[in-house]
């Protein structure tokens, strides 16, 4: 979305330009200053927008989707010819080797947080003792601020667990840290406070997209007492409270709420203008992105990972390379079910032809860019491959022997976020991320009815997923959804029949002759056609420890998967549904105490803070555990 954020993300700097930057010796002119100022909800936006600006890390580098991403059963970055190693990051990611001052997405998720949270109280100081003028709407200022800083804190309840809780910026000693059911504890009470208080606005406007209004502060609230079992570690089963809560919510989010579901999947990926961001009548809360101001800090830099290099500008049509990266496990592509459109929706698979990108019927105005043979018109080259995406990866390396196989053909590619090709770079696309979006609300309630808590409304978990499901897939039953054999089949990934040879043949386009492998003038590289079904045929995987034993709920376990694939949940719902520290999924081995659903605390947070100890199954740097000193006290009610 192009003008919303960057005029917000101005103005923001404005603000603290005019209270900040300037030492204004004649009093007289300050004291204008101070009394004729009335702020507007304009002027009100700019000022919290430091608060907000960090979300925009999640689609960035080693951001939050490669955490929630990398990290589970969906996504794989492989060794590519053009590199993708880097140190191993995502080979760790992967298997969950990753360590405290690993240099990926763990600890990055840490530092963006707090700057967040840091901007938030910095500005909430700054209110309060009236060096920022908010006027009118300081009540307005302060409950979003604080709403912003829950939902900070309810990435690192998910993410680290453990964590200091800060509330003023003044504060000058060294934060002590937190227990995670003590974060737990302070993220539902700030939220819930902010929602009783009742100032911020239920509207869906232009005014209020890309910020917390109250039903984004609900989906926050219902989103921590899904998983309040995990955060707290007490069982919630049987419609105990946390489940009852994360319902009421849900329900009232789905039948009180201005939202719809949108009547295509793909209407809630776009790359956003203005006005089509604003009509989308699905997306809650969503993180601006922008095609042509945000060259800056964060970006939409997922774009330039999922597709091949020089090949993907070709297929695209882009003026720059994009980067390669990564792809789909096949074995989560195998498990949708037939006629499922999300499927082709989410992910590319085949020949991918030059510049003949998948068409969106929902973006009319890149529709030149697309090939349109229903209505007869050939834009590119259906003749001419650009690459190929197989569902198949021999492994996330590609060693096999002294072997080194990889191919940018390896692999399905995500095609859930529809390309910017207004894009000034190729990594600043105007999608913005639907962090909270409707069809969590229909799933959540869906899954807390399953669990035991009773619907006000008489919803049934069938009816509510088919309510999403309807326009993607046919519908499912109660049985469907409280079956506990998931259609994603688990176990360890063969290497599959791929070689050299193949390589060389079928991804290159060579011929061997007398004098070695040459190009074949008979064959263009990338086409797979003869051997492609068979090559993915022959992976196959291994069963092993609790791979194939029941999931409770494994419909609906699917089910999440399928609808929220690449939106940065997948780790969240394998924790939750006990298949993260359990199941073993392509290289990745079952971390059998399941300390890896906490990642650790970074190594220079702890060399910096003696207060800070180590989560459970890490290398302290400073020797303290968080068992051993985080607070459990309960929150105080003045916090």
């Amino acid at each position: 979305m192009k003008k919303i954020f960057s005029s917000i993300a101005i103005l923001a700097v404005s603000a603290t330009c005019f209270t900040g930057c300037f030492n204004l010796d004649e009093v007289a002119y300050s004291e204008i200053l101070q009394e004729s100022f009335v702020p507007n909800e304009q002027d009100v936006a700019a000022l919290l927008a430091s608060s907000y600006s960090e979300f925009g890390a999640f689609m960035d580098w080693y951001g939050m989707f490669d955490a929630q991403e990398e990290a589970a059963d969906v996504v794989i970055t492989p060794a590519r010819p053009n590199g993708w190693v880097d140190g191993g990051v995502y080979q760790r990611m992967h298997e969950h080797t990753w360590y405290a001052d690993d240099p990926g997405s763990p600890s990055s998720i840490y530092g963006y947080a707090f700057t967040g949270i840091n901007a938030a109280n910095r500005v909430m100081d700054q209110i309060k003792d009236g060096s920022l003028n908010a006027g009118d709407l300081e009540d307005y200022a302060l409950d979003e601020l604080k709403a912003v800083r829950a939902l900070w804190y309810a990435v690192l309840l998910d993410s680290h667990g453990n964590v200091p809780i800060v509330t003023s910026y003044k504060d000058t000693e060294l934060p002590k840290q937190s227990s995670r059911r003590r974060v737990y504890e302070f993220v539902t009470k700030q939220l819930q406070e902010v929602i009783d208080h009742g100032v911020l606005s239920e509207e869906r406007s232009a005014a209020t997209y890309g910020r917390l209004n109250m039903w984004g502060v609900k989906m926050a609230l219902m989103r921590v007492y899904l998983n309040a079992e995990v955060y707290t570690a007490t069982e919630q089963s049987k419609g105990t409270p946390a489940y009852d809560k994360a319902l009421a919510l849900a329900e009232d989010i789905i039948h009180n709420g201005p939202y719809s579901l949108s009547a295509k999947y793909l209407d809630n990926f776009q790359a956003f203008d203005d006005a089509t961001a604003v009509n989308n009548t699905e997306i809650i809360f969503a993180i601006p992105y922008d095609n042509t101001f945000n060259t800056g800090e964060h970006v939409f830099c997922m774009a330039m990972k999922f597709y091949p290099p020089s090949e993907g500008k070709l297929h695209f049509g882009y003026t720059r390379n994009t980067w390669g990266g990564n792809c789909a496990n096949p074995q989560f592509i195998n498990s949708y079910q037939e006629g499922d459109t999300r499927l082709s929706d989410t992910w590319l698979y085949g020949p991918q032809f030059v510049n003949t990108p998948k068409r969106s019927d929902n973006d009319a105005k890149t529709a030149k860019y697309f090939q349109d043979v229903e209505d007869g018109v050939e834009v590119g080259k259906r003749d001419q491959i650009a690459w190929w995406c197989l569902n198949y990866l021999p492994s996330i390396t590609g060693a096999k022997g002294k072997e080194s196989i990889t191919s940018i053909d390896f692999g399905c590619r995500q095609a859930k976020y529809q390309p910017d090709f207004d894009a000034a770079y190729t990594n600043q696309w105007t999608n913005d991320f639907p962090w909270f979006r409707l069809a969590e609300a229909y799933y959540t309630a869906a899954e807390c009815i399953l669990r035991g808590a009773k619907s006000s409304y008489g919803d049934t978990p069938d009816a509510l997923v088919n309510a999403v499901r309807q326009r993607s897939a046919p519908a499912l039953t109660l049985a469907d959804l409280q079956s506990t054999k998931s259609k994603m089949v688990y176990g360890k990934a063969n290497f599959g029949d791929i070689t050299t040879d193949m390589l060389n043949i079928y991804g290159n386009g060579y011929a061997k002759g007398d004098d070695g492998w040459s190009a074949d003038a008979t064959r263009q590289p990338h086409d797979w056609t003869e051997v492609y079904k068979e090559l993915e045929a022959s992976q196959k995987y291994k069963s092993t420890g609790a791979d194939k034993e029941p999931i409770q709920f494994a419909g609906m376990y699917d089910e999440w998967g399928w609808e929220f694939a690449l939106e940065g949940l997948r780790r969240q719902q394998m924790i939750r549904f006990g298949t993260f520290g359990t199941r073993n999924w392509f290289n990745h081995t079952a971390i059998g105490d399941n300390h890896t659903a906490l990642f650790p605390i970074d190594k220079s947070t702890q060399q910096d803070n003696k207060n800070m100890g180590q989560n459970p199954g890490y290398v302290s740097a400073n020797g303290a555990m968080a068992a051993d000193v985080a607070i459990d006290d309960p929150i105080p009610d003045n916090m």
